[in-house]
């Protein structure tokens, strides 16, 4: 069973291009690179390079000679195409087109993306032959892309579906965030040296400044490693000074 879709790169005009599309399908996880004939080599030293050591697909790619052809063996596929077609099909966004890829292929559906060549993109004929078209919303006065930033751009949405990547991580390399027990450990430590210092000189105000500074620490999720630097300051704040 296919887990990935194929992408199919209709008359691509610059070996470069196809070298550097091949390289965001190696971003993306994606392998199956089809070229309908392709105006140069895509196994020229030019598209290698380009590739930047995803040689591997250009070896593998298949090419043919008309889209018919390309997408012979697929039960679904996509067109990228950044104008209005005036033809009859579902528009997604390229998120919801790799929820819908996604679906396909766990039910044993062979899917594809399309993309036309870089300088006008889909002809009218070559989309009518997809089930739908992927749109991708960019700034109206200038929506044009790249053939490799197109390819990334789906491809990364449909990566993304497959990995399932938290939305956010947070990185404390060789120690832990600091529990709440030492975080009052510190604030008391702190507020101890403040009133040593006479920091608080109006008593209305000190419960309200505590609060803030405590605020201050809890949400920037201290580690332990940073609490202990932050007692190294203080105490180094409280040595006496060379005149």
């Amino acid at each position: 069973m296919n887990t990935t879709p194929s992408i199919i790169l209709v008359h691509p005009q610059l070996a470069e291009n196809v070298g550097m599309a091949a390289r965001a399908m190696m971003n993306c996880n994606l392998y199956d690179l089809r070229l309908v004939a392709p105006r140069e080599d895509h196994l020229s030293a030019k598209a290698v390079s380009a590739s930047s050591g995803a040689e591997e697909i250009l070896q593998q790619a298949k090419i043919y000679a008309s889209v018919t052809e390309a997408i012979a063996d697929l039960q679904q596929v996509f067109a990228t195409t950044a104008r209005h077609r005036h033809q009859t099909k579902p528009v997604y966004t390229a998120e919801k087109a790799a929820s819908e890829m996604t679906s396909g292929l766990l039910r044993g559906q062979k899917c594809g993306l399309m993309f036309g060549p870089e300088r006008t993109g889909l002809e009218n004929d070559d989309v009518s032959f997809c089930d739908a078209i992927i749109n991708i919303p960019l700034n109206p006065k200038h929506c044009s892309l790249n053939l490799s930033q197109a390819v990334l751009l789906v491809g990364y949405e449909f990566y993304k579906q497959q990995i399932d990547a938290p939305a956010e991580q947070f990185i404390t390399n060789d120690t832990v965030i600091a529990d709440k027990e030492k975080l009052q450990h510190f604030y008391e430590f702190l507020e101890k040296e403040l009133d040593n210092c006479h920091s608080f000189s109006i008593d209305e105000k000190r419960p309200r400044m505590l609060r803030n500074l405590r605020n201050i620490f809890s949400r920037n999720r201290l580690t332990e490693q940073e609490l202990n630097t932050l007692y190294g300051i203080i105490n180094y704040l409280k040595l006496p000074r060379k005149k």
